[in-house]
């Protein structure tokens, strides 16, 4: 996990939630805390920028995509950060060996999602404990999951639709010391990667996906998790049948409880040679309230 001087969820209610990023304490909006009563209202008197979306935009907390033309996780809507204290262009946090470049962007996001962390520690303990395989991240973002498999000596192909995102990416890797590992950095859209692999008989040991709820790729393609999530872990089956080693599926949409994404896992990769865990993901706040952050299923091989 983060270290208490890289990450804190310091409070959360009202619909919106309030961490601190390394030195940066921030103020911005979170659906999932809708409902909720802040706990700590003095914290929120000191902080150093705070995020509200435009009129118009989105409120029902999915992770879309849009064009991620400026390299976050939007759907086309925008907002604006406030700086009440000293907000940087950039600046960086740690989790283990890897290094985030974090950007306050128009559609409020940093460059990271800090419910992620414990699945790159899962990851990184697959890994090390089956030895080097061949992993592929599709809807790959700027990177952690790819660095946490790289670190331990995974060969990794790396998915994006956007560009400037898998730049962030590559940024990322040069900031962890890890510029020269064998990860191949692709700007394509999710599905039709899969496809092409399949056709040329590309196989992998492991897949992980963090999709949207709605994205669109590089040449328009659109993406929606309730329509094509089922088809495309079919094919991440396909890819991993000779030799599968673990499924990483982290799912934000709404409708996809960790009961049927367990059906969806289980008509893809079957029940024989593996476990499957799916389970409510969250956030620990400072004082041990949960944050809901969406839903992780993990597929992890029973042979060694």
């Amino acid at each position: 996990m983060f270290t208490s001087t890289e990450y804190q969820l310091l409070d959360f209610g009202d619909a919106r939630r309030l961490e601190r990023f390394g030195a940066l304490t921030l103020d911005r909006p979170c659906p999932a805390a809708e409902g909720a009563h802040r706990a700590h209202p003095d914290a929120w008197q000191n902080v150093d920028g705070q995020y509200e979306r435009s009129d118009g935009d989105r409120s029902d907390g999915d992770r879309s995509d849009g064009d991620r033309s400026d390299g976050d996780r939007s759907d086309g809507d925008r907002g604006r950060w406030f700086s009440l204290g000293h907000l940087p262009e950039q600046w960086t946090v740690s989790h283990g060996p890897i290094t985030f470049e974090l950007q306050c962007t128009p559609a409020g996001h940093l460059g990271l999602f800090p419910e992620q962390a414990a699945n790159w520690d899962w990851i990184a303990e697959q890994v090390g404990r089956r030895g080097p395989c061949k992993v592929l991240n599709l809807f790959a973002y700027t990177g952690g999951s790819t660095l946490a498999a790289a670190a331990v000596g995974a060969k990794v192909v790396h998915v994006d639709a956007a560009q400037n995102t898998v730049r962030w990416a590559r940024r990322n890797a040069e900031r962890s010391g890890m510029g020269e590992k064998p990860v191949r950095w692709i700007a394509e859209d999710a599905v039709k990667f899969v496809h092409r692999e399949l056709k040329r008989g590309n196989r992998y040991e492991a897949v992980i996906l963090d999709p949207p709820s709605y994205g669109h790729g590089p040449r328009g393609e659109v993406w929606q998790t309730s329509k094509q999530l089922t088809d495309l872990l079919a094919m991440c089956g396909e890819l991993t049948a000779e030799r599968r080693h673990f499924i990483l599926l982290t799912c934000h949409t709404p409708g996809f409880d960790p009961g049927r994404l367990k059906r969806i896992a289980i008509e893809a990769f079957g029940n024989d040679g593996g476990t499957i865990v799916a389970r409510e993901l969250t956030i620990h706040s400072v004082t041990g309230r949960e944050l809901p952050s969406g839903v992780v299923l993990r597929w992890e091989s029973i042979k060694p």
